[in-house]
Formats: structure tokens, C-alpha cells, sequence
């Protein structure tokens, strides 16, 4: 099998949550999200042994309903949350929870099961975010490189910051805010930065994008008709602190910089549909992956606006002073931006694009009608990024 080529994995159910599992380090792995309305949804542990090009699964039991968003601790293997559909009284709320897997399918590179049908697993819950009174949940974030403890949760105009505490048996609310104004005030999604000592946030609720301080719970920017229509992601680059990734529903991916919010610093405009997800590569952030409803992952080299925007910088105490000319030569351009490669393995909405936590060159993909596809940068443009 050539090495670029994608490993596909089919589940019987629709699917639009994904994740990788962010506290394994070591072995490529993503839990996906299952909604089915008739069966009990399910939480699938895809690992993916790269030697052999194989998909091992083993299958979580989340009886409570269907999976919207999956998140996991940063801090502990075991720890996920799940906003889901529940039903009561005939009207359907999106409630939050935190959730534990069995102890011995913590760490990756599993086997599957070899009789896969009888040996579903159940979670073990381990606290609700109670939520009634907040309203519908969009999604749970934990704290970037954290002790897996601070989480926050947006429920309709609500951003709310919890700590769970010891062995994350209860989560206590310890500040929450409220968007208010006119218009639609709903949080789509949002995403905890990296940078500043982990205390802001951004929220994307309509077309507006906004940055907010965890510690005051106050605004700090604001991009108001940062798309022409509803703005679907966010994601903040992992080495340059100010700069943050939107898209949305007219079509395009724009890079922002925090601290100049009157026009992007670019815009991608690739997709042909609603972009649904937009990633930063954790190693390489020039390395962007986007999904869509036109059944498409593109993976693109923003170069100009990354932390490396001439190419791998080589240290001057290692050449020569000949070198040092033609060095200096060498990297007053720029390098250029472009589309790197489109895959097309997808025949339905593209609802979640994520990078491995394991393996850099690495991401998956999922698709409404439950497929997910495992596929690699490809090797040319690995080694000419480490070379």
C-alpha cells in the first residue's frame, strides 16, 4: 500500500462529532460521536495502527442520547465530555456531561475485539454540567495544556466556566457571563487559546467572532461580520499568540489578528459549501486543514502568515561565511500560500476535521453518513517542511 494512501472506516450510524484523544501522546487515536435517533448512540475508539495501515475500533455505549460535540481532557486519557439530545417533557434540550471509559481502554493501540458485536463498553458518567438553566449546550472546552480540571461549557448566550472537582465526580460553576444585545445570540462554538497563561477564550455566536477574558469574564474584542453568515469555527494558531482561524457559511477561512480586528490578515476561499471546521496543525502552523459541505478536506500551506513565513530558519552560527550570503540571499522572499491537496474520499457533509495528538503528519475526517477517513500530509511537502 503507498504511504499517502487513506485508510477509510465506515460506521453504521450518522456521525458529526470527532476528537482526537488529546492526553495520548503516543498512539494515533479519535473517538467519534454517533446520532442515531432510533439505537442507542455510541462513542467508536478508532485507533490507527500506521505500520499496518489498520483501524483497530472499540465501541462505548452513550445511551443518553446523540452525540453533538466530543471533547477530551488534556491531562487524563480516561476523561471526555459529550454535549447530547435529550428529550423530556417532549422538547428536546442539548445537555453536557463528563464521562469516563473503562480503565483498560484508556491508552491507544488496542486490538479490536474479536467478536466486535457483544463487547460494547459502557461510560461511566461522572458528573452532568447542569445546564437546564442555561440552555442549549454547544460545546465543552478544556483548558490547553491544563490539569484537565477547568472546563468551560457555551449554552445558548451563556459562557460558563466550571471546575471539576476531585476525580471529576462534580463540576461547581465558578463565574459565568452573558452575551447581550439584539439580534442571534446563540454561541455556535468556540474554542480556550493556548496562549496568554490560558485566559481567554473565542466565541462565535452568528456572524460576530469575540475574545473573552476567562479571569474577568469581560469582552476583549469583537469582529462583528467576521463572516457574511453564520461563522462554524474557530481555532487559535498553537505558536503565533494573537492569531486566530474563522470560517462559516459563505464559504471562506479567514486568519485574523486579534489585536487589529478591522479586516482579516487573509482570507481562503476553496470551498464551494458551508465550511464546517478549520485546524491548526499543532506542530506546523502553516499546515491548515478545512471540511465542508461540498464533501471536501483541503489541507493548506498558509505560509506568509505562519511563525515560519521564510521557510525553516537555520541559525547563523552554523554556516560559513560564504554560506551566510547566499543565506541571506536565500530568504528575503517570502515563501508562497497554496492549496496543498483536496481530498475527495467524502460523498457527504464534512462535519469534523482533526490533527492527530499522536503523529503530526496525521489527521481524520468524518462525514455525516459515518465515514472517517485517516489521511497523511503528503511525504513531499513533510520532508521539504523539515529539511
Amino acid at each position: 500500500m503507498e504511504d499517502d494512501a487513506p485508510v477509510i472506516y465506515g460506521l453504521e450510524f450518522q456521525a458529526r462529532a470527532l476528537t482526537p484523544q488529546t492526553a495520548e501522546t503516543d498512539a494515533i487515536r479519535f473517538l467519534i460521536g454517533t446520532q442515531s435517533l432510533r439505537y442507542d448512540n455510541q462513542i467508536h475508539i478508532i485507533d490507527f495502527d500506521d505500520e499496518n495501515n489498520i483501524i483497530n475500533k472499540n465501541v462505548l455505549l452513550h445511551q443518553v442520547g446523540e452525540i453533538w460535540h466530543i471533547s477530551t481532557s488534556p491531562a487524563d486519557k480516561g476523561v471526555l465530555a459529550t454535549c447530547y439530545n435529550k428529550t423530556s417533557d417532549s422538547k428536546v434540550m442539548t445537555c453536557a456531561a463528563v464521562w469516563r471509559m473503562p480503565k483498560e481502554l484508556e491508552s491507544g493501540s488496542h486490538e479490536s475485539p474479536d467478536d466486535s458485536s457483544s463487547n460494547t463498553q459502557t461510560l461511566e458518567l461522572l458528573c452532568h454540567l447542569d445546564n437546564t438553566a442555561h440552555g442549549n449546550m454547544a460545546c465543552v472546552m478544556w483548558e490547553p495544556m491544563g490539569d484537565g480540571k477547568k472546563i468551560i461549557s457555551l449554552a445558548d448566550n451563556n459562557i460558563l466556566l466550571w471546575d471539576l472537582q476531585e476525580s471529576s465526580a462534580e463540576a461547581v460553576l465558578s463565574s459565568s457571563t452573558a452575551l447581550e444585545g439584539k439580534g442571534q445570540l446563540k454561541f455556535t462554538s468556540g474554542r480556550w487559546s493556548p496562549h496568554h497563561n490560558c485566559t481567554q477564550i473565542a466565541t462565535a455566536n452568528d456572524t460576530t467572532v469575540r475574545g473573552w477574558d476567562t479571569r474577568t469574564m469581560r469582552q476583549i474584542y469583537c469582529i462583528e461580520n467576521a463572516h457574511g453568515q453564520l461563522v462554524r469555527d474557530l481555532d487559535f494558531n498553537p505558536n503565533k499568540q494573537y492569531y486566530l482561524a474563522s470560517c462559516g457559511d459563505d464559504c471562506k477561512v479567514k486568519f485574523w489578528d486579534t489585536r487589529n480586528v478591522m479586516e482579516p490578515v487573509k482570507t481562503l476561499e476553496e470551498h464551494s459549501h458551508w465550511v464546517w471546521n478549520v485546524r491548526y496543525n499543532h506542530s506546523h502552523d502553516q499546515l491548515i486543514l478545512t471540511g465542508s459541505s461540498d464533501s471536501r478536506v483541503i489541507l493548506s500551506n498558509m505560509v506568509s502568515i505562519s511563525s515560519e513565513p521564510f521557510g525553516h530558519m537555520v541559525d547563523d552560527d552554523e554556516l560559513s561565511d560564504q554560506e551566510d550570503q547566499h543565506q541571506e540571499e536565500k530568504v528575503k522572499e517570502p515563501l508562497q500560500d497554496s492549496v496543498i491537496a483536496t481530498y475527495e474520499e467524502h460523498e457527504d457533509s464534512v462535519y469534523a476535521v482533526e490533527w492527530s495528538s499522536a503523529d503530526p503528519w496525521l489527521f481524520a475526517s468524518l462525514s455525516y453518513d459515518g465515514r472517517l477517513v485517516i489521511n497523511r500530509v503528503p511525504r513531499a511537502l513533510k520532508y521539504h517542511i523539515l529539511l
